[in-house]
């Protein structure tokens, strides 16, 4: 078992690791919350490649390591993540809610001071009548 130092180094041989032999090729992930440490182990039976770190800097790396080896166990290509469109313009329905609805992308139904209902909204208790 080898310990790699690099995490630039760790990340090509995991990939050639996997893409070497996909069929046989095991993941494994430790986290040690008392020591505040990260193993991560990819093994074929016959190689061994290990990563451990203490920094939590190494997470946002691990997540796409661990993104582009389930694509690759998926056997799925990387579909693009869809762009951001701009928020449609309600057309008004009544000149009272005309301004709010066109300045804010937020349904008519929750602007603060509209007319129409809410649903889920808490009801006051009416006061009993005394005889």
């Amino acid at each position: 078992m080898v310990y790699i130092a690099s995490w630039q180094d760790y990340q090509e041989a995991a990939e050639a690791l996997y893409a070497k032999s996909p069929n046989v090729t095991r993941y494994c992930i430790k986290w040690k919350s008392s020591e505040g440490k990260l193993v991560l182990k990819i093994t074929d039976n016959t190689t061994c490649i290990k990563f451990k770190t203490h920094s939590s800097i190494f997470l946002n790396r691990f997540e796409t390591l661990n993104l582009s080896l389930m694509r690759k166990m998926q056997n799925r290509a990387a579909t693009p993540e869809p762009l951001e469109q701009p928020p449609v313009k309600a057309t008004p329905s009544t000149p009272s809610q005309g301004a709010v609805a066109a300045a804010s992308p937020v349904p008519p139904t929750l602007v603060p001071g509209s007319s129409a209902s809410t649903a889920g909204g808490v009801k006051k208790k009416k006061p009993k009548k005394k005889k």
